[in-house]
Order: structure tokens, then C-alpha cells, then sequence
């Protein structure tokens, strides 16, 4: 028997997260906060330490992965923390504490705002 439960997506607060951020490039030119934005979620990322664990988080099954599961990344585990602590502050992760460990997820809708932020519109479309 699991003993697993849905966990509810959270809501934003307000100016505070990446789903927030920024139109399209194409769309029109950013606001001095939106490129404020946009670039603290690309900084965090632009580590390659904070990338693999961002990806680790982000491919992991369920959605949502352990520190315990991710710290194999050629770092210190308390370099692991500074990086997961820069992504959160960055609001690509959230984290929640279960007894001893940290359970990580990539922020809701993260990865369709970074995606709709980089897509350029076909042609006729």
C-alpha cells in the first residue's frame, strides 16, 4: 500500500516568481523588472552545478526528488545546499521538509514560462 498524496500546487506571491516574469522576447521590449527577473533565473541556471541539479529535479520521477537523490554531483554537500538554496531563491525550486530530508520541485509552471520567454512565433501562425 503507498502512502503517497498529491501535493497542491501553491500560488504565487505576488512579484516574487519566475511564472510572473517576462513576455516573449519577440513580444516587445522588457520592463527594467522583468529583465531584473529573467536574468536571476538564467544567473541561477547559468552554473553548471545549479543546472544538473535543476535538471535532476525537474526529470525526476514524480516531480519532485530528495536532496538525498541529488547530491551526486561532483560538489560538497554543503556546496549542494548553496546551489539549491540559490535556485530557491532565484524561484525555480521549492523544497519542503520531511523528517530528516528536504524534498525538492521545480516551481509550478516554471519550465512553460523559460519556454514560452524563448519561443520566437512560426511564420503564419
Amino acid at each position: 500500500m503507498s502512502n503517497t498524496k498529491a501535493l497542491p500546487l501553491l500560488e504565487p506571491a505576488v512579484g516574487e516568481a519566475a511564472w510572473l516574469c517576462c513576455p516573449p522576447l519577440t513580444e516587445r521590449p522588457f520592463t527594467a523588472e522583468e529583465a531584473e527577473t529573467a536574468a536571476r533565473m538564467f544567473k541561477a541556471l547559468g552554473d553548471p552545478v545549479r543546472l544538473r541539479l535543476f535538471s535532476a529535479v525537474a526529470s525526476h520521477e514524480g516531480g519532485e526528488a530528495c536532496v538525498c537523490d541529488i547530491s551526486d554531483v561532483g560538489v560538497s554537500q554543503p556546496t549542494v545546499s548553496h546551489h539549491l538554496k540559490k535556485l530557491k531563491e532565484a524561484g525555480l525550486l521549492t523544497s519542503e521538509r520531511r523528517g530528516t530530508w528536504v524534498y525538492y520541485r521545480v516551481e509550478p509552471s516554471v519550465l512553460a514560462t523559460m519556454g514560452r520567454l524563448l519561443t520566437i512565433p512560426s511564420a503564419g501562425v
